[in-house]
């Protein structure tokens, strides 16, 4: 969709360079959610690691740095701002 409207864009791949700790917090800020929020409770990894979602954002921000697929996905950035590009046409709104 943004190539079809011309929009350029970075793509990061997330499974081969994923996001540090500090990336997550920073992107959480911007999103202006909790890791909870953006929590994928249905992923392999969420059993794996034992998750119960009653972790604190701390522990779950770990977890998500460890196993990057428990972040939900695709996220926008742009400038302080960020959406989850779920349905894709929220990166729009950026």
């Amino acid at each position: 969709m943004l190539n079809e409207k011309g929009i350029e864009y970075e793509y990061r791949e997330y499974r081969e360079d994923p996001l540090s700790r500090q990336e997550i917090r920073d992107v959480l800020n911007r999103l202006g959610l909790t890791a909870r929020d953006v929590l994928r409770r249905n992923d392999r990894a969420y059993r794996e690691a034992g998750l119960t979602g009653n972790e604190t954002d701390a522990q779950l921000v770990t977890a998500m740095a460890a196993h990057p697929t428990l972040l939900q996905r695709p996220i926008g950035i742009r400038g302080e701002h960020a959406v989850v590009g779920r349905p894709v046409e929220k990166f729009l709104e950026l």
